[in-house]
């Protein structure tokens, strides 16, 4: 075999090989842009970056304008303000608020916090659950302003809410809780009666939601520590800016980070009020001569 003969058929190899190669460079293209359409939503985000998205429900949920009626009640401030007069000497309203906002979060906390974990672990007790918070519940104030509360998040479920949620068991025990609520019962009905109290429905439908229960948790008293703030605010305590900073705050958040290390191992049976004062100020709420608050 001659030396030309051998070049020429390495140029024709090398030929064909350039040719498969920028055949398979040319299909290589082909599947990568395939894999990065298929992996891409609507908006052009990844797939894989939604999982670095906020959680969708524990945003909605934390909005201060969910219709709950929060903003009607002042957790006992107005009555606090009315029995504390800021004489000389005293401290003002402004520097003893976050004195009352850390009772307040103590009191709900060790109140009501065991029955939402319990909700939320074990929703299938939710009409137990919100019968013992109901005789538990010494104050008629707090507890009118509980069950307030509590059917206004379960006619937002109903309304808003459910139909995003699948079926899980939670969903299904506010189901029949609704219906319950709903149904009339007569004086000989043995069927224990139902209020329809706040933690236990915030529990369970957190839990429908796919919201975690430290999350639901936190933001169950984050939210009662921004309608205490709101309530202070409208009561001229403190301005909106000073409202703000303090809910932006490392101390709130420490003080609810020990409210719920302090009752995250507590049962039912240990919830009561650890801060009697606050029954007492919420108690004589309705005893002001003018007031701007329901409670």
């Amino acid at each position: 075999m001659s030396p030309s003969i051998d070049e020429q058929t390495l140029k024709d190899e090398i030929a064909r090989l350039e040719t498969r190669l920028s055949a398979a460079r040319a299909q290589l293209a082909t599947i990568s842009d395939a894999n990065v359409s298929n992996h891409l939503t609507p908006n052009g985000l990844s797939a894989s970056s939604n999982a670095h998205l906020p959680n969708h429900p524990l945003l909605l949920l934390s909005d201060s304008a969910l219709p709950l009626g929060s903003f009607a009640f002042s957790s006992g401030l107005e009555s606090y303000l009315a029995h504390h007069s800021t004489t000389k000497g005293n401290p003002s309203a402004s520097e003893n608020f976050p004195r009352f906002l850390a009772l307040a979060l103590i009191s709900l906390a060790t109140t009501t916090l065991p029955y939402l974990l319990v909700a939320y672990k074990s929703p299938e007790k939710l009409r137990d659950l919100d019968a013992e918070l109901d005789a538990c519940t010494l104050c008629p104030v707090a507890r009118r302003a509980s069950v307030a509360q509590g059917r206004a998040l379960l006619t937002l479920w109903e309304r808003a809410l459910k139909d995003d949620a699948g079926e899980s068991p939670a969903a299904k025990a506010l189901e029949q809780f609704s219906k319950a609520m709903k149904a009339p019962q007569s004086q000989d009905d043995e069927e224990i009666e139902l209020s329809g109290h706040f933690a236990p429905i915030w529990a369970a439908a957190t839990s429908a939601m796919g919201i975690g229960l430290h999350e639901s948790a936190y933001i169950f008293l984050f939210n009662h520590a921004k309608a205490v703030v709101s309530a202070a605010v409208r009561a001229s305590v403190m301005g909106p800016y000073k409202a703000q900073g303090l809910l932006a705050s490392g101390l709130l958040r420490g003080e609810i980070q020990s409210a719920m290390e302090a009752n995250w191992e507590k049962g039912v049976e240990e919830a009561g009020q650890g801060v009697v004062m606050l029954d007492l100020w919420a108690g004589r709420h309705e005893l002001l001569y003018s007031r701007i608050f329901n409670s």
